[in-house]
């Protein structure tokens, strides 16, 4: 069976869907942050502002903090599966690692009991 060439009308049709397509994976590019995101304090949410982290990375990455407690260097990034140093030297510039938030006490503090005052009249 002979192929037949394309139409100018199809191949029009093609380029038009083609471009098209092209501008709507530009537009979804997302926009770096205006900060470096603290690694021991960002939220899911934060962390995926970061070119190269989406919900999968983000989640992994709280769930490393949750585990073994807060960074001390953005390298410590390397221990999650699937994230090589490749792409972890295109985010750093976007991460930082900071104290984590002071966590609040869960029992207010305790008083002291009040004074007892002395009196002088007695021994």
């Amino acid at each position: 069976m002979a192929s037949r060439p394309l139409s100018a009308g199809t191949l029009l049709s093609i380029l038009v869907f083609g471009f098209l397509f092209s501008q709507t994976s530009l537009a979804t590019k997302k926009k770096p942050p205006e900060r470096p995101v603290n690694l021991n304090t960002a939220t899911s949410e934060q962390l995926q502002q970061v070119p190269g982290i989406g919900p999968a990375t983000a989640g992994k990455i709280l769930q490393m903090r949750k585990t073994y407690g807060p960074f001390k260097s953005v390298d410590d990034l390397l221990a999650i599966r699937g994230l090589g140093a490749k792409r972890l030297d295109k985010m750093r510039k976007y991460l930082t690692v900071g104290k984590p938030a002071a966590s609040k006490p869960t029992t207010p503090p305790a008083k002291s009991p009040p004074a007892v005052e002395k009196r002088a009249d007695h021994p």
